[in-house]
């Protein structure tokens, strides 16, 4: 960690961390300095050059300028001022007069900005040009009213890594040389640029997840389901956590009465978020409009229910829920005795449990607020683009901001994941065979390990072998030749150095690991100069190894890795909540008998879509806490009412209590799972000017018996036939649940179905809006075909976002298996 030293803001002595921007050093001590182009987790641009202040004397930016020790800084001078009031009228040329139906106003930098600095007047004039405005996914681009900050640039580069957006040229006038020498020359600079620059986009690239959006400081970014529907000021913002993934980011519900009609009832217009401090993923931006519309509580329903847990055999629920209905559930379970069932869960369960055996702990020690600081990053069985976006922004991070390196092992070709870095120099992709992850961790283990247990050390060495291969090395060699002069005869010594290929035979050490995931010896090499100057490393571990037929031997491996090597290492939980079942819930298997499912299908079935027997509210319309990947208990509150049954009810009649709202069970989270006795409305969320994330708290980890038990590779890779090809079981980027599935802004994809790169779905003749049937597992299926233009390679995925989907049935337990796919 960077040291800490004192300097002055304003004749205020503040600490910081060496090495720190004046920018954010500012911020964290609650110095205003304006900037309009630079977010706090992102790099610098340049483009505003607002954020000047005075240092020691002279003039800089504080956005890209790093404080020293005893440091005097000013952030306000008379040429300071003069500068940024030129600026904003630079800013304020052309700029349209729609203040009134632009959808940024109330909360647009561009007004905050002219009126603090008092802009009142307009010194500088040029000719417009028409820009008409475009239309980009989810969102709608208005050049006229672009700035060309590059927020939005910088926040797909740096924080989402799709690098779909860029500035390019644009028509215009020159300004008026006069302007040159009358204009200060920050202001004249920027004025230039904007003046020569738009944004452009590239669909291919773009993963909708609108963080440009919400980055824009204007209104020239729009989501178009939005736009000219609402003022911003008459919304009402609502705190609450992303409850389609685990990241569970910080995000507003904005919400305000539907109509004039209907004052009473309200509606979800937006949702919101903080760009400097936290990044939510399409599905959370856009997948807010999930609520169960009920009229009124249906006694008779709620009666049958009653019984309907009273003679379950088993109660069935996915984790798409609170950690409060986790601990009801179980509470219910354990007092009927009835099995409590979740398959996502309990794997994950498992696996965390054969984790704490090697790695010594209950839980695993990273999270993605470290990846985000690590300089060196592993994926290994994550689809990361589309399981948990968040945490392909933490590996992006890593690589664009830290100077980092990072590989990223996986079956399916991706594009997207390749914008990541400079691929063969900071990132490398390596598209390996399913089924040889084993291999890979072991691999690490090698290459990173120290102080191995015996027999795991003893197994590594098995593999290794010496091998010889020739280098040609360039020798220099000095020579003196002799040199006759033409004209006078004379011979003369000269001395030149000649160049000699040598050949040389050299022993190296192999690794039979390397050809299980498709590489030789120069991975080695490559990997060597991807380490250099690295000294914080993470591990990203996903579904693929928590599903895998030799998961309990990756969980003990992977906690192997992070007891003997630098790598923290990060479970991606694959649900919202999946973590915070596994914690409180004690899991079985489903038996013969009758069963209540909780969003699930089941003879008796409570479900928040409305299609079950007796009604819930959705995760937008509950307060409660999820247990989210960063191990942190997360609060979120409800956006909208239900005027229907709640589980705490069903839990009052049938554990005969009185507890009125379902938060009170918040602060009894079970304490041996590391929990704290805090009641929900105690729980803080927010963040700080600091950079601090203030929201819940961590659960603590355990220690546990370690018990040192990795078995040796047992690879049986998946043989295919002439006529199969190899399917994932996956969705497309945003589609996480049958919640995000009704959303009316993803309703082109209503449909589960088989996802082909375009490569691969012109080999099999397929064209648009036709079927396929796929067979695997004994199970054959018609689904529709479509064309994901973010993948490549031949192994399609076939999605299962749909509640109860057929498409299940196609997989075992493992995310890979082999089919056979013709048109229908």
């Amino acid at each position: 960690m960077s040291d800490m030293i004192t300097l002055t803001i304003d004749g205020k002595e503040v600490q910081a961390k060496d090495g720190e921007s004046i920018l954010n050093v500012a911020r964290a001590n609650n110095v205003f300095v304006p900037a309009v182009c630079y977010l706090t987790r992102c790099s610098p641009t340049l483009a505003c050059r607002l954020c000047l202040v005075e240092a020691d004397g002279k003039q800089v930016y504080g956005c890209n300028t790093k404080v020293k020790a005893d440091m005097n800084i000013s952030t306000n001078t008379e040429n300071i001022e003069k500068e940024r009031r030129a600026i904003m009228e630079v800013y304020d040329v052309n700029h349209p007069l729609q203040c009134g139906v632009c959808d940024q106003s109330g909360e647009c930098e561009l007004q905050n900005y002219s009126l603090y600095m008092k802009v009142d007047s307009q010194s500088f004039s040029i000719k417009d040009i028409h820009r008409p405005t475009q239309h980009w996914g989810v969102m709608n681009y208005d050049p006229a009213l672009c700035i060309v900050c590059e927020r939005c640039v910088t926040v797909c580069e740096d924080m989402v890594g799709s690098k779909a957006l860029s500035t390019v040229k644009r028509d215009s006038d020159n300004i008026d040389k006069v302007f040159k020498d009358e204009m200060p020359k920050d202001a004249y600079a920027m004025w230039n640029k904007l003046n020569k620059s738009l944004i452009g986009y590239d669909a291919d690239a773009c993963t909708n997840c609108g963080e440009c959006i919400s980055a824009c400081p204007v209104g020239a970014l729009v989501s178009h389901d939005f736009q000219y529907t609402s003022n911003a000021w008459e919304l009402k913002k609502i705190p609450a956590a992303n409850p389609h993934s685990s990241d569970c980011a910080f995000m507003y519900y904005e919400i305000k009465h539907e109509s004039i009609d209907k004052h009473s009832t309200k509606k979800i217009y937006r949702v919101t978020n903080e760009p400097h401090f936290s990044t939510v993923n399409g599905a959370g931006r856009f997948a807010y409009d999930f609520e169960n519309k009920v009229e009124s509580k249906d006694k008779d329903a709620f009666a049958k229910a009653l019984e309907a847990f009273k003679k379950a055999k088993n109660i069935r629920f996915n984790s798409y829920i609170t950690n409060e209905e986790a601990l009801i559930l179980e509470k219910i379970a354990s007092k009927m005795g009835a099995n409590l069932v979740n398959e996502d869960a309990k794997r994950y369960q498992e696996f965390l449990k054969n984790y704490s055996k090697t790695s010594g702990k209950s839980l695993y020690s990273s999270k993605l607020a470290d990846v985000h600081n690590a300089n060196f990053v592993i994926s290994v069985g994550s689809y990361l683009k589309s399981d948990l976006p968040n945490a392909r922004y933490a590996f992006n991070n890593s690589v664009s901001m830290n100077k980092g390196s990072g590989l990223y092992f996986h079956p399916i070709s991706d594009p997207v994941m390749e914008k990541i870095g400079k691929k063969g120099k900071t990132t490398e992709f390596i598209y390996h065979d399913a089924m040889v992850e084993e291999s890979i961790l072991y691999f690490i283990l090698y290459k990173f390990g120290k102080n191995l247990p015996e027999e795991v050390q003893e197994y590594i060495n098995s593999l290794k072998e010496t091998r010889t291969k020739t280098l040609i090395e360039v020798v220099k060699e000095n020579v003196v030749e002799i040199v006759v002069d033409e004209t006078t005869g004379e011979e003369k010594e000269v001395k030149k150095v000649v160049s000699t290929n040598v050949s040389k035979e050299v022993s190296y050490e192999y690794i039979s690991l390397l050809a299980d995931f498709g590489k030789d010896e120069s991975f080695i090499d490559l990997l060597d100069e991807m380490l250099a100057k690295k000294d914080t490393f993470s591990l990203i571990v996903g579904e693929d190894l928590i599903t895998h037929p030799n998961a309990e031997n990756l969980a003990k491996l992977c906690g192997l890795i992070d007891k003997c090597t630098p790598f923290s290492v990060v479970i991606i939980p694959s649900q919202t909540n999946t973590l915070g079942v596994a914690q409180i819930c004690t899991l079985s298997n489903e038996v013969d008998g009758f069963s209540v499912g909780y969003n699930m299908k089941a003879d008796f079935e409570l479900s928040a879509l409305g299609d079950g027997n007796l009604d819930i509210p959705a995760l937008n319309q509950q307060e409660g806490t999820f247990t989210n990947i960063d191990k942190k208990v997360i609060p979120t509150n409800a956006a909208l009412g239900f005027n229907g049954y709640t589980l705490n009810e069903i839990a009052n009649e049938l554990l005969n209590e009185d507890v009125e709202y379902t938060i009170e069970y918040t602060a009894k989270l079970p304490k041996e799972k590391g929990y704290e006795a805090i009641d929900f409305d105690n729980l803080p969320n927010k963040f700080g000017n600091d950079q601090v994330e203030y929201r819940g708290y961590e659960i603590r980890a355990n220690d546990t018996f370690v018990q040192d038990t990795t078995k040796q590779i047992n690879i049986e890779k998946i043989t295919l036939a002439s006529d199969e090809i190899l399917i994932y079981k996956a969705n497309p980027i945003n589609q996480f649940n049958e919640f995000t599935a009704i959303s009316h802004e993803f309703k082109e994809n209503l449909q589960d179905g088989i996802f082909f790169s375009k490569a691969l779905f012109e080999k099999l003749e397929l064209t648009k809006g036709d079927k396929v049937k796929v067979k695997a597992n004994n199970q054959e299926l018609e689904l529709f075909a479509f064309i994901d233009i973010q993948i490549d390679g031949n192994i399609p995925y076939v999605s299962t976002f749909m509640k109860n989907s057929p498409s299940n049935a196609l997989f075992n337990t493992y995310r890979f298996n082999k089919a056979k796919v013709v048109k229908a």
